[in-house]
Formats: structure tokens, C-alpha cells, sequence
């Protein structure tokens, strides 16, 4: 007790001399579910349930939370993040900015499967108008697995939010101790610990037990700078990704156009290629109305206008930087705003 009064009496002077003490940041933790709060039906089974678990469950596991911020939880949804929709997708954009806009707020962490996250991650960069640090995080091995990574990527996700380099930042992905812009991470492993790569720009820094490391800003648009909001939205426009390969037909792209699909990407090969069916059933959608994209099943690179195919002719848009799925992110939100084909090719080089 005699080594506490110290304390209490310096407290009480720097309360009456006007100097106040520094409160820790408050971080909100949105659940989504995921590996990170899944558990497996006994100990060595590959195999695992996602979303067993809640949010308080998740801080809980990592009692050091507290040291780095004034931590509360909220569950969001449960679920495994091959199930996300767009309707969660809403529910989630607009939770965050409610979060974020509240003054006492200072960042938000998210915990999210990491099958979709990188999705996830881009829409939100794209809707959520603030500046404050946003920070997903998942795991690639569940709860209960022996050396789950789930702790220690929750906790250096906690030091990433309230790091003070992090704002401005846009949604950040960190896992396995890497920080990665949400517009540049993709999955590329289906179990490694290392799976999340950003093969273009690179990774927007590192962790090393709470230290933090930034590297380069991001240039593109996102977040405050964007044009794009969820206000007032109740459903995102119908987009459907189509994968090229050898023999691929046009099937399925007229099926699309009759299902009144809104947009269409192109999981192109080499530089957003296809078949000479599928590139004729394209052009016939682009003359129906539909958006279509041209991306790369690749996964890196630069999928730039009219080479390979010639987009002035075709009325198609290319994606540049984007992936198929993050290509399909960008045109859902660009149609919820403009059908003209050259605005939209705008947003695809401002994102």
C-alpha cells in the first residue's frame, strides 16, 4: 500500500497543477467471425468451424490488449468469410463510419476471415469517410489450434491502429507480423501463415511485438478522398466475375446478360485475354448495357487499355492494378454512381 501512495499523491499533483494525465486511445473491435474465432472438433483436425467464438472471447485471449488501448468489442456478424455478402458488406461500412464518427473514437480494428478479406477490405477503404486508423485482422489457423496465430495478430493490429503513422492510411490487412494496404493484399497461400502478399506496390510496413514499421503512403484515392458512400444504399448492383481458360465459351456471359447482370469482370489470362467466343459474347453484353471489365487471372501486373484486346472498340474497361475481385468491388460502387463507360475507366485509374 505504501508503494501505491506515491503514485496516487503525483497523480493529484499533475491533476491540481492543471497537467493532465494522457488517456489511452479508444479502439472498437468489429467481429465478423472467421478462422480467428473459429475452433476445431478435436485437437489435429485440418478441418474447423469458423465463427465459434465471440468478440469478447477474442480480447479476452490477449490480456495485454489493455496496456495498448482502451479497448471495447462488438459483434457485427458470425460468420465464415466465404459466406460475405453484400448486405454485410452495407451493414459493415455503415457501422464503421458510425463507429469512427463518434469524437472519443480513435480507430477501429476488424476481425474478418482472410478468404474474402481483402474484398472487404477494399469496399470499406472505398466507403468509410474518415481519416482515423482502420485495421483488419484474421488468422489462418482457428482458436484452438496449437500455436493459433490469432492472439498475437489481434494484438499487433491494436499497436497498428493506435500507432499515430497509421492515419490517413486508408484500411490496413495485418497478419503474420506484415501491414498491408487493403487495395494491395491478396491471398495467395490456401494454409501458410504468410499467405497475404502485395505483389504490386508492396507491403505498407511491419510489425515487430507492438513495434510498429510504416513504409510508403498509398497514392491512390480512398477513404475521406473518395468519391463513393453507402448512404442511402439498401443493395450494391448485380456484378459477376468470369474466369477465362482454354474452350471457354459464351454461355454463361449471354446467361449473365439475360439474368440483367449490371457489370461483368474478366478473370482474363496473360494480360485480361479470352477465347474469341468469349471476347464476342462480351462485346455483345457491353452492347445490352452491362459494364464489362478486363482483369488477370495472374493475380499481378498491369492490366492496362487496349493492349492484348482493344477496349476502344470493344467498349470495355480495363482494370489496371485490380484483381478480378477488387475490380468487381470497384465497379459495383462505380455503377452505383455512373453507367458511362468512360468515367468509369476514370475510377479505375484514380483507385
Amino acid at each position: 500500500m505504501k508503494a501505491v501512495r506515491p503514485l496516487l499523491a503525483l497523480a493529484l499533483a499533475l491533476a491540481i497543477s492543471g497537467v493532465a494525465l494522457a488517456a489511452k486511445p479508444k479502439v472498437v473491435i468489429l467481429a465478423t467471425g472467421g478462422t480467428i474465432a473459429g475452433a476445431q472438433a478435436e485437437g489435429q483436425d485440418a478441418g474447423y468451424k469458423s465463427g465459434s467464438f465471440q468478440v469478447q472471447d477474442l480480447i479476452k485471449a490477449v490480456p495485454k490488449l489493455g496496456e495498448l488501448a482502451d479497448i471495447t468489442g462488438e459483434q457485427v456478424v458470425n460468420i465464415g468469410s466465404q459466406d460475405m455478402n453484400n448486405e454485410v458488406w452495407l451493414k459493415l461500412a455503415k457501422r464503421v463510419n458510425e463507429v469512427l464518427a463518434q469524437p472519443d473514437v480513435n480507430a477501429v480494428v476488424i476481425t474478418h476471415g482472410t478468404d474474402t478479406m481483402e474484398e472487404t477490405g477494399y469496399f470499406l477503404s472505398l466507403v468509410t469517410r474518415s481519416s482515423k486508423p482502420m485495421v483488419m485482422v484474421g488468422s489462418m489457423r482457428p482458436a484452438t489450434a496449437t500455436g493459433a496465430d490469432g492472439p498475437a495478430n489481434l494484438y499487433n493490429g491494436v499497436a497498428v491502429a493506435v500507432h499515430p503513422g497509421a492515419r490517413g492510411r486508408g484500411v490496413l490487412v495485418l497478419l503474420n507480423d506484415e501491414i498491408h494496404y487493403a487495395r494491395e493484399a491478396t491471398k495467395t497461400n490456401t494454409t501458410q501463415l504468410d499467405t497475404f502478399k502485395s505483389p504490386n506496390r508492396g507491403k505498407a510496413g511491419m510489425t515487430n511485438a507492438g513495434r510498429v514499421y510504416f513504409y510508403d503512403p498509398l497514392p491512390t484515392k480512398h477513404t475521406s478522398a473518395s468519391a463513393f458512400s453507402v448512404d442511402g444504399l439498401s443493395e450494391l448492383p448485380r456484378v459477376e466475375i468470369f474466369y477465362a481458360h482454354a474452350n471457354m465459351g459464351r454461355e454463361y456471359i449471354d446467361h449473365c446478360v439475360a439474368l440483367k447482370c449490371q457489370g461483368i469482370v474478366l478473370a482474363g489470362v496473360g494480360d485480361g485475354n479470352a477465347t474469341k467466343a468469349a471476347v464476342s459474347g462480351l462485346q455483345d453484353a457491353v452492347k445490352q448495357g452491362v459494364a464489362v471489365v478486363r482483369s488477370s487471372r495472374t493475380n499481378s501486373g498491369i492490366t492496362d487499355r487496349n493492349v492484348e484486346l482493344n477496349d476502344d472498340e470493344l467498349g470495355t474497361i480495363a482494370s489496371m492494378e485490380l484483381n478480378p475481385q477488387k475490380a468487381r468491388v470497384l465497379l459495383m460502387l462505380g455503377l452505383t454512381r455512373t453507367s458511362d463507360t468512360k468515367r468509369l475507366q476514370e475510377y479505375f485509374y484514380e483507385y
